[in-house]
């Protein structure tokens, strides 16, 4: 336990991190009509946080993650939030001893004037 700034307690618990980042999926969402004919590229990171100690480390098994992502984005939409709920909830249903799962959807270039390297949307709980 540690005595933060203001004299509060904070115990911290050790944590296991199963990390799948830089998921590439070409997909039809977007708002813009040519977003729906030609799609866009997207890139997916999603880390599983579980309580635990080295000694008995939990299994995740990283390919249901990349098999629900790459469901939920076989789907049509407008908005990358709808996909991050979706995944974000289905990964909740999957893997219940989880403390915390954190899920990030980029939108590489998106149709801007300007240049972007990429739009982002995340959730982490």
């Amino acid at each position: 336990m540690v005595s933060g700034k203001w004299g509060l307690c904070v115990s911290f618990a050790p944590m296991f991190t199963v990390s799948l980042h830089g998921i590439q999926i070409h997909a039809l969402i977007g708002l813009y009509p040519e977003e729906k004919i030609k799609g866009n590229d997207f890139e997916i990171d999603v880390d599983v946080f579980l309580k635990s100690g080295i000694e008995d480390l939990p299994f995740v098994d990283y390919t249901i993650i990349d098999t629900l992502v790459r469901e939920v984005f076989n789907k049509e939409g407008d908005l990358m939030e709808p996909f991050l709920k979706e995944i974000h909830s289905g990964l909740r249903n999957k893997f219940h001893e989880a403390d915390k799962i954190k899920v990030c959807i980029r939108k590489l270039n998106p149709p801007l004037e300007g240049k972007c390297s990429f739009a982002q949307v995340s959730y982490e709980g």
